[in-house]
This record gives C-alpha cells, sequence and structure tokens, in this order.
C-alpha cells in the first residue's frame, strides 16, 4: 500500500508531468507522424469466431494499418477482400521459422496477393529441436544464418523481412545477448528488427537506447503496456494493460524513433483486455493518438 504522503506526492508530479505532456504534444505529433497500426494477436478470439466483423469492428475504431498472426483458414483472396472491405492495410504477418523454412514461396505468394510488404519472424527455435534444454548460443548464430537466406528470397521478391522479439532474446547466453548477435551476424541489407518495446522492457532492456544504438537496423514498434512488478524475473510476472495505464511511458520512446527517422510502422498490440475488448482498443487508440496525430 502507498502511504498518504507518497500519494500526494506522486500526484502531484502526475499534474506537473501531464502539463509538460501538453506542451510538447505538437512537437511530438509534428516528429512521428504514422498511420494507426494494431497487431491482430490482439484479436485473436475474435477473429476466429468472426473474422470478416471483427475486421469491421478494428477499422470502425480508426485503426488503418494491421499487422496479421496467422489468417484463419482464409484464401489470400478472402483476405485481402475483408481487409479493403474494413478499410484496413495489411502491411505485415507473422510467422514462426518452422513454417518460414517450409513454406517460404507460399507465404510470399500469399503476402503479395494480401498486399503485405513485410514477413516477419516472431519466434525462432534450435538447430537440432530434439535437443532438451533451451538454447544456446549456437542456436542463435544458426537463426541469423538462416535470416540470411529467409531475407534474400523475401527480398528477391519485392518484400521485406525482419525479426520481432520477445524477452529471451535479452538473456545473457554463454556471455553473450541473443539479440546483439542476431544483429551482428545478420545482413542489414536483407533483415530487419521489429522492436517489441514492452518485451524489452520487462527483459530489463531501454527501448530508447536500442534505438539510438541501432537506428539503422530497427524499421517497426510493438507498442504494448504492463503493469510492471519491481524485482520480478520476467515474462509472465507482469500484468499486461492498456496502454496509458501501466507502467511505460512511450514519449521519450516515441522521440527516439522520429530521431531515428527509419521506423516505418507502429503496432498497438494487446494481448488481454482489463474491459471490453473494444473499449480496451479505444484507450490504445486515444492513447497513440494522443503521440502520432
Amino acid at each position: 500500500m502507498t502511504s498518504r504522503r507518497k500519494f500526494i506526492q506522486c500526484a502531484s508530479a502526475t499534474l506537473i508531468y501531464g502539463a509538460a505532456f501538453s506542451r510538447d504534444l505538437t512537437a511530438y505529433a509534428e516528429t512521428l507522424k504514422l498511420p494507426l497500426g494494431i497487431q491482430l494477436y490482439s484479436v485473436r478470439e475474435q477473429l476466429a469466431k468472426d473474422y470478416d466483423g471483427t475486421l469491421n469492428e478494428v477499422g470502425s475504431l480508426g485503426y488503418r494499418q494491421v499487422e496479421a498472426a496467422g489468417f484463419y483458414k482464409k484464401s489470400s483472396a478472402e483476405v485481402a477482400q475483408a481487409m479493403k472491405k474494413a478499410n484496413l492495410k495489411c502491411v505485415s504477418g507473422h510467422y514462426g521459422m518452422p513454417a518460414l523454412l517450409k513454406e517460404l514461396d507460399q507465404t510470399i505468394e500469399f503476402s503479395k496477393v494480401i498486399g503485405a510488404g513485410y514477413i516477419i519472424c516472431a519466434s525462432t527455435g534450435k538447430r537440432d529441436p530434439s535437443r532438451p534444454g533451451p538454447m544456446v548460443l549456437d542456436d542463435w548464430r544458426w537463426a541469423a544464418d538462416q535470416f540470411n537466406e529467409i531475407g534474400k528470397k523475401v527480398k528477391a521478391a519485392g518484400l521485406q523481412f525482419g525479426y520481432h522479439n520477445h524477452v529471451r532474446e535479452f538473456a545473457e547466453t554463454e556471455g553473450s545477448v541473443p539479440y546483439h548477435v542476431l544483429l551482428e551476424k545478420t545482413d542489414p541489407s536483407t533483415v530487419t528488427f521489429e522492436l517489441d518495446c514492452g518485451w524489452a522492457i520487462v527483459a530489463g532492456q531501454k527501448p530508447v537506447e536500442l534505438l539510438h544504438d541501432h537506428a539503422s537496423r530497427i524499421s517497426m514498434l510493438h507498442v504494448k503496456d504492463f503493469k510492471i512488478t519491481p524485482g520480478a524475473p520476467a515474462e509472465g510476472e507482469h500484468k499486461v494493460t492498456e496502454l496509458g495505464m501501466g507502467s511505460i511511458d512511450y514519449r521519450p520512446i516515441f522521440d527516439e524513433a522520429a530521431k531515428a527517422k527509419r521506423i516505418k510502422h507502429v503496432f498497438v498490440e494487446q494481448e488481454a483486455f482489463d474491459m471490453p475488448w473494444i473499449d480496451s482498443l479505444k484507450v490504445d487508440r486515444d492513447y497513440m493518438r494522443k503521440l502520432m496525430r
């Protein structure tokens, strides 16, 4: 429980913070103007029940760009038609490493039909899946090699390949940080990075520093909020919440993203809801509009 004295101190700081935010709002709006985007994993349960209807709801809320996390047995033509009807543009899709290694040609063709310009690997794996235990450094090096090969084929097809992080990429492994290994060993001309700011923060990282240090490599952002529990180990210990209702302040992150001048797309990702899902996405929308309008 917070003492009354601390509460008053926090409330006063919030008023000052809010006033500064209001004064600075125009500067932020002028530096990072991008269409409002959302990762459709946010509405995975709704899409499974009513694909077209859910997309229509998302579009009606003002979201204009989406990133897919599965297509629910829809054909590429059906997806393209549903997106158009909902006034949405599917600019990217998430895939696992096994699917990319097995079905890359089909994935490229599907992406072209629906008009997506990005193919993003959202989960990798071990060189030898039968080996027990967590990923070792050699697995991350192997993954980087696969990304380079996939990236070449995707680029040759006129699309862009990238990688999306979670938490484990930042866990020190045999004296190295896997995320840094991927940055170092992948070809900048064929492999980009989609920085999930929320998971990076949960992993103890600072997105502002990552954007500053790797401005030329990061072209997309995932935006989510957590109620961070101090001292908690990592993934699974921090509660997902709506943007602006948790511990993460995206103003400095967006400011640094604007300085980098390479961020092409920003996607809200609401992995769980503290309220009805439509209300939740409205809260996220309003938060993002304050920073990006």
